[in-house]
């Protein structure tokens, strides 16, 4: 096994960038690029996602395949510093797997630990992974999550993220391969996939909603926000061997979210004031208690860490960021 590259490389190596055809690779990509990085766009497949992001200046993008145990991420990682694993199995509405947590740790425990070893074998020295704030848990009450909170993870989904954590853990320590966690709460950015799409396409559509009682606090971070922190964790010297939470730094109400998107979209937000109570209700007997939630509940998430360590705060305010994915949807809906 190669040892890690020498610090002295820091700012200037080569980074391998996952995930990059999609909502976050993709904007990390371009970013990075725009810092004059050295940036190697791993993609699933060659088309039009993977040329649109190859013109960014600097990058270049490797077709990888699937995220698997049997990868072969060799050719990728050659003459790479650090990784930024974005790729995973995500969240899907319409689950058809038979075992859904099977799939996720196959794609996101197994495929993750994969590219780490193979990258701690290349002499990559520093590996950044993009968790989530599910492994801290689904719902805050009393306080905020943090990042020594005990792990609490509510689904397959954040399961197999916090599993990849802790085997990622495990191999730095016996490789010296320096890890950084990154756990961020839902993303906003123009083109963001899951409940953030779906409301767009509701308030642009002027659809009544029965979130006008809903009176919770639940953290965001915009998609610049992100990429900002992934790009300051690169070469900062306190970042290695770390846990962050990413936010805005900014807590709202999901009334206040949605009313904060119907303006950004030339709307006016049509909230009907339904009992939280009543939502629950009837979103238990529909089996998606998830739902309400991710909607009514909850989940504010401590930056105090990430600021302190590494001196970092957002770059742009959370209304910003809902203004772009505003404009960017109207600009798309007028073609």
């Amino acid at each position: 096994m190669s040892p890690p590259k020498s610090s002295s490389r820091q700012g200037a190596g080569r980074v391998l960038v996952t995930g990059a055809g999609g909502f976050v690779g993709r904007a990390l990509v371009a970013e990075l690029a725009a810092r004059e990085r050295l940036v190697r766009a791993a993609v699933r497949r060659v088309g039009p996602t993977a040329s649109s992001v190859a013109v960014a200046p600097g990058a270049q993008f490797v077709q990888i395949g699937a995220l698997a145990s049997s990868t072969d991420w060799r050719p990728a990682l050659d003459d790479v510093d650090s990784v930024v694993h974005c790729a995973a199995r995500v969240h899907v509405m319409h689950e058809k797997a038979m075992d859904p947590l099977a799939e996720f740790r196959r794609a996101n425990v197994e495929g993750t630990l994969q590219l780490a070893r193979q990258a701690a074998e290349a002499g990559v020295r520093r590996f950044i992974f993009l968790s989530s704030i599910g492994v801290n848990g689904a719902e805050t009450f009393d306080k905020p999550f943090d990042p020594d909170d005990v792990p609490a993870p509510h689904s397959a989904y954040a399961l197999a993220k916090h599993e990849a954590e802790l085997g990622l853990r495990a191999l730095s320590a016996s490789s010296g391969l320096e890890l950084v966690i990154i756990r961020p709460p839902l993303v906003v950015g123009p083109g963001a996939p899951g409940n953030l799409d779906r409301l767009t396409r509701a308030l642009h559509r002027r659809l009544p909603m029965p979130f006008g009682a809903v009176d919770n606090r639940r953290s965001f971070v915009a998609r610049a926000n992100l990429v900002d922190l992934v790009a300051t964790c690169l070469d900062h010297p306190s970042a290695a061997g770390q846990t962050f939470l990413a936010s805005d730094g900014e807590d709202i109400s999901t009334t206040a979210l949605l009313n904060a998107l119907a303006k950004a979209l030339g709307r006016s937000a049509r909230l009907v004031p339904v009992p939280v109570a009543w939502l629950t209700a009837v979103a238990r007997l529909a089996g998606r208690p998830q739902v309400v939630q991710q909607l009514c509940g909850s989940l504010q998430v401590d930056i105090s860490k990430t600021r302190g360590l590494l001196g970092w705060s957002p770059v742009v305010r959370l209304t910003d960021a809902l203004e772009e994915v505003g404009r960017e949807f109207l600009a798309h809906a007028s073609r």
